[in-house]
């Protein structure tokens, strides 16, 4: 079983654009067969992590949009 991290996406420099980065170079690594097996399995656990993270924080965002919205409509 693959143990999620805790991190915040609300911790201090967190930054969704450097997670897709991140994620991005995770696929190529493994697309370019660069790793071992093992580091293959490891890496995409973090990428499905930072995935997560990033949907979370996307999740997040669009509640606030949503909240800042329905109060301009009570306006």
């Amino acid at each position: 079983m693959v143990k999620r991290k805790s991190a915040s996406i609300s911790e201090e420099g967190w930054n969704y654009e450097a997670k897709v980065a991140e994620i991005e170079g995770i696929i190529t690594r493994i697309e370019a067969g660069e790793l071992e097996l093992e580091a293959v399995f490891d890496q995409f656990a973090t990428a499905v992590e930072y995935l997560r993270q990033c949907e979370g924080f996307l999740q997040q965002r669009q509640q606030q949009v949503d909240l800042l919205i329905e109060t301009l409509s009570q306006e």
